[in-house]
């Protein structure tokens, strides 16, 4: 390829947007790539939610889902969670109960959800325009119901202040005719007041508002409503009960209605049990399934398939990019000519399955390739440094979890000489959590049975790909072991290290 069709590839790898909120709506469309069967599964009538790490996805599936329902003429409403929720609702004093602040973020959600549907009714785009409005209304009456809570003084004062007056008068005419009268007036007073002191607060009761809703599915027939949640894990975790109670109470049971919501599996609280229910949502019964990328990006048994996938998510994203450069056909062969040999599967190794490390790491690695082909060096340094600028500084102020890394580091890396391992189901930490959420480690197999011991589960982790090229010194020709799982040399004692370290 000729050198100036390389560095136009090169600069079309570090134009890749990296967060898919930030794109249009067609170049979403254009652009999403599923892993397997991922794409029927979230596309089914059924509630569910998306769980996932930073990166692998969810944004744009559920941008994605948007597009391809309302191509069939259904109404797709999509939130951003982030930017709902005003100051009383997620900010205030922590002295304020969680019941009182989650009501609050219910009623900030209500208000986004009826501006959406809003402007869809006023376009006059559904046939039925008059009952949805009706349905409109009553859903704005169910989620604004306030009452007034505090002390209630009342004064009342009443009686009678008569007043007489009586008077005669005698007159005697020139005829000799007399003529008398009387005068008499009587005037009664009474006074009452009422006086209540105290602040409003919102009210939100489950059965008008899910009639409401009901009334509003019923107004957009024969399309159905989905409403699709994003970032759910930015609420904070001791309001998510409050809103998912909301959503089981009201949303979940209306007929022609789908809710999907995308969150992070240990950033999220759905269920929280009471004395004789529970408050939220139950996963597998309220929500027909929960749906994972993280395992649908697993490749492990399949690093063919793997690069089908990220080749596929790369052809997607340079080769529009690439022919508004070029403004000439862009061959198909272009996301493969931008990689030495084995450049390519060595970037879908370092991306762990995750697509915004993939994109950041072909972005790195082509800035420092500047007008040559990328090779395994410069990926290799690209995810040493997107590594050490995004992934290691996530954690460093969770003490915890950088002394489980160290002590995981110094074991598997410094010890064993390798970065996969084995640890018992049980063992799992909130710490160990935090590092999967920054993608510090990734999980490579779950359930994985030792047949000495059929009775103990183990999951297979793998310390995160750009931390492992950290530690090679500069020795970026050394060869990184296969990431393999063997009973007799991959199981740690999470417990030990931590002791010993």
């Amino acid at each position: 390829m000729a050198p100036a069709i390389q560095m136009h590839l090169n600069q079309a790898l570090m134009r890749i947007p990296r967060r898919a909120e930030s794109a249009d709506r067609s170049t979403l469309a254009a652009t999403y790539v599923a892993a397997g069967s991922f794409s029927a599964m979230i596309n089914s009538a059924d509630h569910q939610i998306l769980f996932g790490r930073r990166g692998t996805g969810k944004t744009h599936a559920l941008l994605h889902l948007q597009e391809l329902v309302e191509r069939t003429g259904d109404l797709a409403i999509y939130l951003d969670l982030r930017t709902i929720g005003s100051t009383g609702g997620l900010y205030a004093n922590p002295a304020v109960s969680p019941a009182q602040r989650g009501t609050q973020l219910l009623v900030d959600t209500l208000e986004a959800v009826h501006d959406r549907l809003f402007a869809f009714a006023v376009d006059g785009r559904f046939p039925n325009q008059d009952a949805l409005l009706r349905g409109l209304d009553a859903l704005v009456s169910a989620a604004t119901e306030v009452e007034v809570v505090g002390e209630t003084e009342q004064e009342q004062t009443s009686g009678d202040a008569v007043e007489r007056e009586w008077a005669a008068e005698l007159s005697v005419g020139p005829k000799g005719g007399a003529k008398a009268g009387t005068r008499h007036r009587t005037a009664a007073t009474a006074s009452s007041r009422r006086k209540r002191t105290g602040v409003e607060r919102h009210r939100v009761l489950f059965g008008p508002l899910s009639r409401a809703v009901q009334a509003v599915a019923d107004g957009l027939r024969p399309a159905r409503l989905w409403l699709l949640l994003d970032e759910w894990s930015s609420v904070p975790l001791d309001l998510q009960p409050f809103l998912a109670d909301l959503l089981r109470r009201s949303v979940l049971p209306v007929r022609g209605a789908t809710v999907k919501i995308a969150a992070i599996e240990h950033r999220a609280r759905f269920f929280v049990p009471l004395d004789d229910d529970y408050l939220g949502i139950e996963v597998g019964s309220d929500a027909a399934s929960a749906v994972s990328l993280d395992d649908a990006l697993v490749f492990d048994q399949s690093p063919e398939e793997a690069r089908a996938f990220f080749r596929a998510l790369f052809a997607s994203h340079v080769r529009p990019i690439l022919a508004a450069m070029l403004r000439t056909a862009v061959p198909g062969e272009s996301v493969d000519a931008a990689f030495h040999a084995g450049a390519f599967p060595e970037l879908v190794r370092a991306a762990e399955g995750v697509p915004r490390d993939a994109i950041n790491i072909a972005a790195l690695a082509a800035q420092h390739a500047r007008g040559e082909k990328i090779t395994t060096a410069h990926v290799r340094r690209a995810a040493r440094d997107w590594y050490l600028r995004d992934k290691q500084s996530a954690i460093s102020r969770d003490e915890d979890a950088e002394r489980v890394l160290g002590a995981l580091v110094d074991e598997v890396v410094g010890r064993r000489r390798c970065r996969t391992f084995l640890l018992a189901a049980r063992d799992r930490t909130a710490a160990i959590d935090t590092l999967c959420d920054a993608r510090l480690l990734h999980i490579l197999r779950r359930g994985v049975v030792d047949p000495r011991r059929p009775g103990r589960l183990y999951d297979g982790y793998a310390i995160d790909y750009g931390c492992y090229v950290s530690l090679l010194a500069g020795d970026t020709a050394k060869n990184i072991p296969a990431d393999v799982f063997t009973f007799d040399k991959a199981v740690v004692d999470l417990a030990r290290l931590c002791r010993s370290s």
